[in-house]
């Protein structure tokens, strides 16, 4: 499994129940590919890892919204035995075990990791016996492998936030750059890089001379920054997904730069902030209180039930202003 999945950090008192239930949730995603029950565990890790005390009972876990009675009774086994007796029959299980290590790799599913097992390649080092099999996203993946599976201090992210924005604003400073996911939540690690920029000039798409000019200015954007991004998985109008590294001393990390029309970037920015459960509750809120609210906009629901303009933004509290949602701030969110 691979640990920078997991949502659990050194301040979470639930930790070694957040690790299990991460576990079963690669388990579900990549072997069983039950996605149902996959974001079930993942929700229940991420409601335990924000928990403000140790749960000390199946049946006070059950209590907390997210957790069902399997989960719960889980649990429970675990308190009391110190041990979960599917998790060891999934650890006895040799192909589940290959599969799951090869999903780690950047760019490897759970039906190409599949697809490599039955063809007898179970370890990282058989993969780099066997590279030609791979696409060029999942060759850079292998390749930095060992790097990806590293946490990112906070301190390593500001550094690189300070070399990415000084070389953006070299190009032009009209951009706008904001690090999102855990790092904007005020967590001490991350397991990669999101980067959202938008620009006065990019507005939303409307036909492919637009998806051009973005294409375009993002290639100018990316070529920009050399010296700070070392290799390059895919370009496309509007994402960059990448490397990047510091010094050569320090690790590669993964990079994803994507570039937002001005009239979403609060949207944007809200979205990929997280936490995803934070992200559902608002939502939902929004849907009762007559908005549909997702990563490109905030549109007021008419009384036929339809959609109507997205409303303009000019900041992240006016969403929730809109929709009387009470503002917390990004390091409030990771729940």
């Amino acid at each position: 499994m691979s640990k920078r999945k997991n949502p659990s950090d050194t301040d979470n008192l639930n930790g070694d129940f957040c690790d299990f239930l991460m576990e079963l949730a690669e388990y579900e995603k990549n072997v069983s590919r039950n996605i149902h029950k996959y974001n079930a565990y993942k929700k229940a890790a991420s409601v335990l890892a924000s928990h403000h005390k140790r749960i000390e009972s199946g049946e006070e876990a059950k209590k907390l919204n997210g957790i069902g009675e399997k989960i719960a009774k889980k649990i429970e086994e675990f308190l009391q035995t110190g041990k979960l007796k599917k998790l060891e029959n999934i650890h006895e299980d040799e192909e589940a075990q290959a599969i799951n290590l090869l999903t780690r790799i950047s760019g490897i599913g759970p039906v190409k990791a599949a697809e490599l097992v039955r063809e007898g390649i179970k370890t990282i080092e058989d993969l780099r016996k066997n590279h030609e099999k791979l696409t060029h996203h999942q060759m850079v993946g292998l390749k930095y492998f060992e790097d990806f599976e590293a946490k990112i201090p906070r301190t390593e992210i500001e550094e690189i936030e300070k070399k990415l924005k000084g070389l953006i604003n070299k190009l032009d400073p009209e951009f706008t750059v904001t690090i999102c996911g855990s790092y904007r939540r005020g967590k001490k690690e991350s397991g990669d890089i999101d980067a959202l920029i938008t620009h006065p000039s990019v507005k939303t798409s409307d036909g492919k001379k637009k998806n051009k000019e973005h294409e375009k200015l993002l290639k100018k954007l990316v070529d920009g920054l050399k010296g700070l991004v070392t290799d390059t998985i895919s370009l496309g109008d509007t994402k960059f997904m990448g490397v990047c590294r510091l010094s050569e001393d320090l690790p590669a990390r993964r990079l994803d730069i994507r570039l937002i029309p001005c009239e979403q970037y609060y949207c944007a920015i809200l979205y990929f902030t997280g936490s995803d459960v934070f992200n559902k509750s608002m939502r939902a809120h929004a849907l009762e209180h007559g908005f549909t609210l997702n990563e490109y906009s905030l549109r007021p629901i008419g009384s036929t039930g339809v959609p109507g303009e997205p409303v303009p933004l000019s900041s992240e509290e006016e969403i929730f202003e809109y929709i009387d949602y009470p503002f917390k701030k990004p390091e409030e969110r990771s729940v």
